[in-house]
């Protein structure tokens, strides 16, 4: 180690922009692991050995056996995201271990790709291409491709946090009527005032909303939550879209309800599983607009997350409070 560096800190990950670990580098030792997953399993137990902080990334699992590996030293972790699902969260509260995580940092553009998803669906993108793909473009008929509107709709949010309201407050720009949300606990009085907000049940959130966007985490409660028995009380007319997680739609319910038209269309940044097969009976529907998981992939977002995960880590080697922590 560098004589005036005080600690190592590993990067966990192929491809953090280094504008955000720049920081680091004024007290720390960088490594990097420079192989992609799966395979960089075994970088990673080596290189972790003896460091004193990582910012983890990808799909591989922080647990048991990597904190074993980097010793008894490790004093922070910080994952670049706002899921932690990659960490194995009651072994590093066991050993002590604070754990960072950077979801405002993901808010934005989460939103924003979210009110594409919602136009998209709406207005039938994916079925547009295909008519000029198959040359069926109608020139002929008023009716044709009539999409949903937006303007004087109700706006319903299963979870209704950062990203929710973020959406919120896009949508206020489309002459919106009302928003809708189910939570566990209600949001403050100012902020159901801002937005034109109410908190209401499971069932009313299905039978009023014209647009239905799923912003929550993914738990024992809500996995599955959306399926046959959910879509049946939804309008025809509704567009439900997905930003949360895969598991908490059932999927093949969701294609039969698609492909019914029980519910107009569907947008999704999330799926199960992921990466979704090419060839999965889902992507055959004209009315489902899929993205691959790309919420937060703006490179903005990406510096921005890998500085507050490298503030979370020097705050945690330094013994204070992390300013995005996990628990």
């Amino acid at each position: 180690m560098s004589t005036n560096k005080l600690y190592k800190v590993l990067i966990a990950h192929t491809d953090v922009p280094p504008e955000g670990i720049e920081i680091l580098k004024e007290t720390c030792e960088v490594l990097q692991v420079t192989s992609e997953p799966p395979q960089n399993r075994a970088e990673i137990l080596e290189k972790i050995k003896g460091v004193h902080a990582a910012i983890w990334g990808g799909r591989d699992i922080l647990n048991a056996e990597t904190l074993d590996a980097a010793g008894p030293q490790l004093k922070a972790v910080s994952t670049m995201s706002s899921g932690i699902n990659n960490v194995d969260v009651p072994e590093l509260k066991k050993r002590g271990i604070p754990l960072g995580s950077t979801p405002a940092m993901l808010t934005v553009a989460v939103a924003d790709l979210t009110v594409g998803l919602l136009i998209a669906a709406a207005r039938r993108f994916q079925e547009g291409r295909r008519k000029i793909d198959s040359d069926n473009w109608d020139k002929d008929h008023l009716d044709w491709m009539l999409g949903q509107d937006i303007r004087d709709s109700t706006v319903g949010f299963y979870g209704f946090g950062g990203i929710g309201q973020a959406v919120a407050k896009r949508l206020s720009g489309f002459d919106i009527d009302r928003v809708l949300y189910t939570t566990r606990n209600r949001v403050s009085e100012e902020i159901e005032r801002k937005f034109k907000a109410s908190k209401v049940d499971f069932d009313t959130l299905l039978a009023e909303s014209d647009f239905l966007v799923i912003a929550s985490p993914l738990n024992k409660d809500t996995q599955g939550l959306f399926n046959a028995s959910a879509f049946n009380k939804m309008k025809k007319t509704a567009v439900l879209v997905n930003v949360g997680r895969g598991k908490i739609v059932n999927q093949d319910d969701l294609y039969e309800a698609l492909k019914s038209k029980r519910i107009f269309a569907a947008g999704l940044d999330v799926m199960d599983p992921e990466p979704l097969p090419s060839k999965d009976k889902l992507l055959a529907l004209d009315n489902v607009v899929v993205t691959p998981h790309v919420g937060y992939a703006t490179r903005r977002t990406r510096i921005d997350a890998a500085t507050l995960a490298s503030q979370n880590v020097l705050r945690g080697l330094a013994g204070e409070p992390m300013p995005s922590p996990a628990y």
